[in-house]
């Protein structure tokens, strides 16, 4: 018998008996206090012992709960008490200071120095020049689309990350979409439809085509290219974006737990609210790579010529070169890929998928950006990188990788009001972001929420361009990987790269100074389907 179990015995027999006795003799509140304690936990505690299913209740009865209680607030706990400012995952107490402190226009310096180890493995810096120059303002926009788009887009370096109304709430869908139209970027829609939230304020719209196709779908789940024209015509649809997998969990379809799906959601979706609504893991109009480019083509003709592309993890390189492939023989390139990093992910998703699959950020943009030079095709395709942007640091690193700009999404939901505690997947969020629960929802202040992700993004964009500045440059375009400078395990500084050798232009098509893993992957890929053998041995670039 445990100690608590004798607690309760103890409490159930003389606590009952003299918590009696002493009510009766008292006849006052604080006696009847302790005669309905012991009666409670009496009649808890037997319940405990003799019914509860949990083996933890049986053997400490009552003050099991205790525990129960504390381990509900863990993360919160952790967060505010043990952590230190620059230890916790996914986003540090610095990183989420720096958003809150932009987002709310307050003094975004430190003092007394770094608090970081600059000597640390793999820590990412820059060298500064003594020639600081200033950003052209020619050069703050990027374009999209002017190779095959009647209607191009003139993008802004830093914009919000696909977020569904279902895993957001509709003020923060809102909140969002007006402080994009505020700050001059775009909207990502995310895969569950081009809602109502997303187009009331006007903000501009990057509409995202995921593989269960919410919003363009007929009653049978396939694409109904009526429905999709209907929404793609409107004005305030920039560009359209394909979603092959993202990095949360690659090879896994979006998933909306039953517990989010309102009877708007399910109109919306087209879905059931009797279960969690899990996507495909594969687009059904996207099963080979000539299929996506096809897909890509009608997109772009249906839309009237504005630019379509598509997103993806990426994981085996010959998979993408597959792809490149398709688009050489077809003759059909997207005006732009999306390169969402396994660190990213703001919803969802299995912890084995989030934790082991999928290239961070930084290395698949360079994969993508090299095998888009090997073949060629560069020059017609824009970059957008998609994973964990919290500083303007962040930004730069992503872009001097080889991307062309950058989405960010939870950083946008800590501008919101955020705070972190990882409730998105269970409806509880406290701060109304990540919710369908109408009273935390609606407690959100839209005006107000905008108006901070709009200073989130100016205050970090104004940033960013004073760190190009301070490198000696003139035009982000100039950023290239060299330029980020890693510590490595001996104390020296070497250029971030990629694990394998970069490339030159056509030598993927000429079979011009290849390294061994580059025409592995070159020769396992093939333009009539994704998959690819796994074989090669992977070395670290000095040894490739």
């Amino acid at each position: 018998m445990t100690i608590m179990q004798k607690v309760l015995w103890l409490i159930a027999s003389l606590g009952n008996f003299s918590a009696v006795y002493f009510y009766i003799q008292a006849q006052n509140a604080f006696s009847l206090i302790i005669l309905l304690f012991t009666l409670a936990y009496t009649a808890i505690g037997l319940y405990d012992i003799f019914r509860s299913p949990h083996t933890l209740n049986r053997l400490y009865p009552v003050v099991a709960y205790l525990r129960y209680f504390l381990e509900s607030y863990r993360v919160e706990i952790q967060q505010y008490f043990i952590a230190n400012d620059t230890e916790e995952m996914p986003f540090n107490r610095e990183q989420r200071t720096l958003i809150y402190q932009r987002s709310k226009n307050q003094r975004d310096t430190i003092a007394f120095g770094t608090q970081r180890n600059l000597m640390e493995d793999n820590y990412l810096s820059l060298w500064h020049s003594l020639s600081p120059a200033h950003v052209k303002p020619d050069a703050k926009r990027v374009l999209i689309g002017e190779a095959n788009c009647k209607q191009p887009y003139s993008a802004s370096y830093f914009n919000i990350s696909a977020m569904s109304f279902g895993s957001l709430s509709p003020n923060a869908i809102e909140a969002l979409n007006l402080g994009a139209k505020k700050a001059g970027c775009y909207h990502n829609t995310g895969e569950g439809a081009a809602s109502p939230y997303h187009l009331k304020h006007g903000g501009d719209i990057v509409w995202q085509i995921g593989s269960g196709l919410f919003g363009c779908r007929d009653e049978n789940g396939r694409f109904n290219p009526d429905s999709f024209t209907k929404t793609a015509s409107l004005t305030q649809i920039k560009m359209i974006e394909i979603k092959l997998s993202q990095g949360a969990k690659p090879g896994h379809g979006g998933v909306l737990p039953k517990a989010k799906i309102t009877d708007e959601i399910a109109r919306i979706r087209q879905i059931s609210k009797d279960h969690d609504c899990v996507s495909p893991a594969v687009n059904p109009e996207c099963t080979s790579p000539k299929a996506l480019l096809n897909f890509v083509q009608q997109l772009r003709e249906l839309s009237g010529g504005k630019p379509v592309g598509f997103k993806l993890c990426v994981g085996n390189p010959a998979e993408f070169l597959s792809i490149c492939k398709a688009m050489i023989e077809t003759g059909i390139t997207p005006d732009f890929i999306t390169v969402d990093g396994a660190e990213g992910g703001t919803g969802a998703a299995p912890v084995e998928f989030s934790n082991r699959l999928g290239l961070v950020c930084l290395e698949g943009i360079s994969v993508v950006n090299n095998a888009l030079i090997g073949v060629g095709l560069r020059d017609k395709i824009k970059i957008i990188a998609s994973g964990k942007t919290a500083s303007s640091f962040d930004l730069l690193a992503k872009i001097a990788a080889g991307a062309d700009l950058v989405n960010a999404a939870r950083t946008m939901m800590l501008a919101l009001g955020c705070i972190q505690s990882r409730h998105c997947n269970t409806n509880l969020c406290p701060t109304g972001v990540a919710t369908q629960d109408q009273a935390r929802s609606e407690a959100l202040d839209i005006a107000v929420k905008s108006e901070r992700v709009k200073n989130y993004h100016t205050n970090t964009m104004a940033s960013f361009f004073e760190l190009v500045g301070s490198m000696g440059l003139d035009d982000p375009t100039k950023l290239i990987p060299q330029m980020i400078k890693q510590r490595t395990s001996n104390g020296g500084q070497i250029s971030v790269n990629s694990f394998a050798k970069p490339l030159t232009l056509n030598a993927l098509i000429e079979n011009k100074d290849l390294n061994k893993c580059w025409q592995q992957w070159w020769q396992a890929s093939s333009a009539e389907r994704f998959y690819a053998d796994d074989l090669f041995i992977l070395k670290s670039p000095e040894l490739s």
